[in-house]
């Protein structure tokens, strides 16, 4: 779906261009827009590589796992399903964990071996359970203490105080996902009704 919304904007972009006689500054403007892509992957590879491995180290240091026993209370009570020591919890605790910190890419496979660990604990394989569509709300909201990827790419731009917006997404991290949870409550009791 998305590389269809891509080929559409393209499309309209070149006969923008072309009824408006702009094709020399859509070409300048595909090129100078590829070249900056590539340096931003370029400088925000080094900061991801780093966080990665931290998340990594923590992981293997235990730190995920400490965190999943110290969210444990509340991970039971919204997402019932699922015993606290089960590797499905586990595997949540990790992606929170990279959540809170802000590494998206590094919490994406703790998040898929959670949900395949929740999938093979799930009564109706067909259909997800009450607290998989939790756990991708959670996912999705996502707590961020430190936004490690907003702040290389605040530092890619040119920022001189990437972590400056901290207390904004700080903000609208909870609200978000306070807001996500609360929700999801209220659609799971109007399934049941």
């Amino acid at each position: 779906m998305i590389g269809c919304v891509w080929l559409l904007m393209v499309i309209v972009a070149f006969i923008c261009a072309l009824c408006t006689g702009n094709m020399e500054k859509l070409s300048e403007s595909a090129l100078d827009g590829a070249d900056r892509a590539v340096e931003l992957v370029i400088s925000m590879g080094g900061v991801m590589c780093l966080w990665t491995g931290i998340m990594k180290i923590a992981d293997r240091g235990g730190i995920t796992k400490a965190v999943s026993k110290l969210l444990s209370p509340l991970l039971s009570r919204i997402m019932p399903d699922y015993d606290t020591d089960s590797p499905a919890m586990k595997a949540v605790g990790a992606n929170i964990t990279a959540n809170m910190l802000g590494l998206g890419n590094a919490a994406t496979p703790f998040g898929l071996a959670a949900m395949r660990e929740m999938q093979k604990q799930n009564s109706s394989p067909s259909f997800p359970n009450k607290s998989m569509i939790m756990f991708v709300v959670i996912n999705t909201a996502s707590l961020q203490l430190i936004p490690t990827t907003v702040a290389a790419l605040r530092q890619a731009a040119g920022s001189t105080a990437p972590y400056e917006v901290l207390p904004h997404i700080w903000v609208t991290s909870v609200l978000t996902l306070v807001s996500g949870i609360v929700l999801a409550k209220i659609f799971e009791r109007v399934r049941a009704v």
